[in-house]
């Protein structure tokens, strides 16, 4: 087989495909087999009517057809590998030059068009400079903290007067569309201030005592009516006060490992401290990623655009949500598509270039951790990654992960009054020594490509 490639764009190529007779020839055997299980020849079983039968019945031209469009996608996928390309959409075939029916020899010539990676030149990304705020972790981090572990330990005390922010209630609602109740729910425990539940209940339940209600509007957050305007009452049926424990030895010995206050206070000084340099390395790690995009130049294809754009606004993705296809909407989804293949695509080069891998530890690491942010048992999770074929997907995450953390450790972090930062222990990785279950060459798929398909007469 013979196949030859044209570069349409950065981003887009044309793929010539020449397939020999003899190359045609299993193709063909399969194709009378397939047919001969399918014809009806009086005195002959189903697959055991000779090829010159078949030929007469169904034409030799049939045949061949059948024999292309069966050996059509190995094709194209044994010139995809041999040229080295990355499909980002589904192909679009052309065949241009079949055998004659008539015939004994001959070519299969076609062409296909398609989206792929395109390939990008790194910059010497060695000592990128980039500045942060400067923090440092106060008194007043330290006593937030305290504060923090103390309410995990105390109680609540009901009150005899009307609620103001901070306190805990315990609250009946039910939201009506046209008088009509859609949604209700009682006993529910919330705290005001917390803004976890529906737009106007803080305001609403301000102010309200025991046995007192009030009404209010807002759009429903969940259900059927997702996104409806509805008018909810609420009721309130308690109102109670959280009492926080004394903050003595005898709470240090309850709380923590630590036998006196003192020694809780450094410790939570200590984890405040490492978490001021948490957000300036999360900080960093975002700038750090603006400077290599506005380095690197990423031809994004429009077909990664329009499926992703074609994805968020199907119907059934609105969730309900009043105008969901708006022209700004689009240009935002759109902008944000084109800003995470640019990432991935600069990422999965890094990695390559620092031959970066993924232990089996990393990939418990990383699923465990996603599993807890959508309630989910790890191991559901797992399997639910593993039967959808994302397993791949979630590889090429971790992977560009360590690859940033990689140039982030190479980096320049200065604070905004000119203290260079020690980021060493946020983007430390693990050892050279674990086991990697992927290696430089294997991830290759950005997260935001499209299936690239089949191809088929």
């Amino acid at each position: 087989m013979k196949s030859a490639v044209e570069n349409l764009t950065p981003t887009r190529v044309k793929l010539d495909v020449e397939v020999s007779f003899e190359e045609l020839k299993p193709s063909i055997t399969e194709a009378y087999t397939t047919i001969g299980a399918q014809v009806q020849v009086p005195g002959f079983r189903k697959g055991k009517v000779p090829n010159t039968l078949i030929d007469q019945r169904v034409g030799r031209g049939y045949v061949l057809e059948t024999a292309i469009n069966s050996g059509l996608n190995g094709w194209y996928q044994e010139a995809v590998v041999e040229n080295k390309l990355i499909p980002l959409s589904r192909p679009e075939v052309e065949i241009t030059e079949v055998p004659d029916p008539t015939g004994t020899d001959g070519v299969v010539k076609f062409h296909v068009e398609l989206d792929i990676r395109p390939e990008i030149e790194l910059p010497d990304y060695a000592g990128i400079e980039v500045e942060v705020a400067a923090v440092e972790a106060s008194e007043e981090d330290t006593v937030k903290a305290l504060d923090e572990l103390r309410g995990r330990f105390g109680t609540l005390k009901a009150e005899d007067r009307p609620a103001v922010e901070g306190d805990f209630l315990t609250i009946d609602i039910a939201a009506k569309i046209d008088d009509v109740e859609v949604d209700s729910a009682t006993d529910l425990s919330y705290q005001i201030g917390a803004g976890n539940m529906l737009d106007g209940l803080d305001e609403a339940a301000t102010g309200l005592s025991a046995g007192e209600e009030a009404i209010f509007s807002t759009k429903l957050a969940g259900g059927e009516h997702a996104g409806e305007e509805a008018q909810v009452t609420v009721k309130v049926s308690s109102v109670k006060v959280r009492e926080l424990p004394e903050a003595n030895d005898d709470f240090a010995q309850l709380a923590s490992e630590f036998d006196t206050i003192a020694e809780l206070k450094e410790d939570l000084a200590k984890q405040a401290a490492e978490s001021k340099t948490v957000e300036q390395g999360v900080e960093a790690r975002d700038k750090v990623l603006e400077k290599l995009v506005e380095l690197v130049e990423v031809p994004v294809p429009d077909s990664v655009v329009a499926d992703q754009l074609e994805q968020h606004f199907k119907p059934e993705n609105s969730h309900g949500a009043e105008e969901h296809d708006t022209e700004d909407h689009r240009a935002e989804v759109k902008e944000n598509t084109e800003k995470a293949f640019r990432n991935e695509i600069i990422l999965d080069a890094i990695a390559e270039k620092e031959e970066i891998g993924v232990s089996q530890a990393e990939l418990i690491d990383y699923i465990v951790s996603s599993a807890s942010q959508y309630g989910m048992d790890p191991n559901q999770f797992a399997q639910m990654l593993d039967s959808s074929g994302q397993v791949n997907m979630i590889v090429g995450e971790v992977r560009r992960r360590k690859a940033l953390a990689a140039v982030l450790g190479k980096a320049t972090v200065k604070d905004s009054d000119g203290a260079v930062v020690d980021l060493t222990d946020f983007v430390s990785v693990s050892s050279d020594e674990e086991e990697e279950i992927v290696g430089e060459d294997e991830v290759i798929e950005p997260t935001a490509v499209t299936d690239p398909g089949e191809v088929r007469i």
